[in-house]
């Protein structure tokens, strides 16, 4: 297989093995971090890093899954790593600045479009994806793979190591969820 001659090339530690895994790779990690992060620079930060981490630790793979599962599963961990740095760093006073007494939402997160978006979608996509970072982080990490990266849910409950009939609950739930919350947001707007 493909994937077998490019890990034992990475392995061997070879320049070129790198920059043929970077080639066919970086567009999904790419979009997998920036869908997760929203943010350019952060996505292009942790793409390097994907990068590094397997170049430093492929003597590690054990090849019980796909090397795009692991690499997969690399990228998301990484981008929850920071989502949860940012959240961490947040002030207790900011937080309740943002909220009602009743914890009621009053500012909506900042519109944001993912660069592969047509320009005459970007309204309609800045909701949706407004509505996906309103997901538990489960459900969003699942409907994210499946919708954005078009992974099945065998390949899903992989990266994410759940069991695939977790991963189908995870993205029925994901869909009620967006329906409720596109509800809310279009209610929003035709007042």
């Amino acid at each position: 297989m493909a994937d077998e001659s490019l890990i034992q090339r990475l392995r061997d530690r070879e320049p070129a093995a790198l920059r043929d895994f970077i080639e066919q790779y970086q567009h999904r990690v790419y979009n997998t971090t920036l869908s997760l992060v929203k943010d350019i620079s952060d996505a292009e930060e942790l793409t390097q890093d994907v990068f590094l981490t397997v170049w430093n630790s492929i003597s590690n793979f054990k090849g019980e899954s796909a090397l795009s599962t692991w690499v997969y599963r690399i990228a998301v961990t990484r981008s929850l790593d920071l989502l949860r740095s940012r959240q961490r760093k947040k002030r207790f006073a900011f937080l309740s600045s943002l909220t009602t007494s009743t914890h009621e939402i009053k500012h909506h997160p900042v519109d944001w479009t993912h660069p592969g978006i047509m320009q005459e979608n970007k309204e309609m996509a800045a909701y949706l994806f407004r509505a996906i970072d309103l997901l538990p982080e489960n459900q969003k990490i699942a409907f994210t793979l499946s919708k954005l990266e078009q992974l099945s849910q065998k390949e899903i409950a992989e990266v994410m190591q759940i069991k695939e009939g977790a991963v189908e609950s995870l993205l029925q739930r994901a869909r009620l969820n967006l329906k409720k919350s596109l509800e809310e947001i279009y209610d929003e707007l035709i007042r």
